[in-house]
């Protein structure tokens, strides 16, 4: 007897594990499709080696079957990856500066699925070009699973990231997770015009860990060794070749 339930209890941890490989295959041949798709220009795919979105998405933990928040979507680089991916099992939601996303949903029927939330906090400038100030603010919505935001936290001062940080909490489910990717910042270096769009890492995680959550995982998908950290991000040096951050963060449970 105690064999015969050993056995089943093998026989279902194996059916588990094989369940949950083929749910990690299927939405990685929905990614695969969605990075060949005609949808995409041959200068968003011309990206794809630098940025890695399998990759990375692998790495936040991302499948078909979330409920996804996209922050900063701009012009819809990641989007036009999600969208497709999450169509059929998940949901694809998008805020923060969505101007932009907007006019290209609508030109894009494979992207419909896309919901942009009704969210416009008021960002002031610093004075700082690029660099902005964000007021308190709520999503106003509490079982995400993931939210993601690609080199977008270095437009922010502290306390515009520790807002955010705050709504992104709150949007999440308790377990959910907060993926994080941006330009590198030397540790501790000062405010400077040639550093402006990169942000300390270990700056960032403290704030994470202010505004209530645990540092999960780091990953070197985006390491760069050709990258001094000593260029503002767009110049011809490391333009397409930053050193960035790769990090995920989770709401705890309890």
């Amino acid at each position: 007897m105690l064999m015969r339930k050993a056995w089943i209890l093998v026989l279902s941890a194996l059916a588990t594990c094989q369940a949950a490989s083929a749910a990690e295959e299927a939405w990685k041949a929905k990614l695969e499709a969605a990075l060949d798709s005609p949808i995409r220009t041959e200068a968003e795919k011309a990206r794809d080696a630098n940025r890695r979105p399998l990759e990375t998405l692998e790495f936040m933990q991302f499948r078909d079957d979330l409920r996804v928040l996209e922050l900063f979507p701009g012009t819809g680089w990641y989007t036009k990856l999600l969208a497709p991916v999450l169509a059929e099992r998940g949901r694809l939601y998008l805020a923060l500066r969505t101007d932009r996303i907007e006019g290209v949903i609508e030109s894009i029927p494979e992207l419909g699925t896309a919901e942009v939330l009704d969210v416009n906090p008021s960002m002031l400038s610093t004075g700082v070009r690029g660099v902005f100030d964000l007021e308190r603010f709520s999503f106003w919505i509490d079982d995400l699973d993931l939210v993601v935001t690609f080199r977008n936290a270095h437009n922010l001062t502290p306390v515009g990231r520790a807002n955010l940080n705050e709504a992104v909490f709150e949007a999440l489910r308790p377990g959910g997770l907060y993926g994080v990717v941006d330009h590198t910042r030397r540790h501790m270096e000062p405010d400077a015009p040639e550093n402006r769009r990169r942000v300390d890492p270990v700056r960032l995680i403290h704030e994470a860990l202010q505004s209530g959550f645990e540092f999960l995982a780091w990953s070197d998908l985006h390491y760069r060794p050709g990258d001094e950290l000593r260029y503002e991000v767009g110049r011809p040096e490391v333009t397409g070749r930053t050193d960035r951050f790769t990090l995920l963060f989770r709401k705890p449970s309890d």
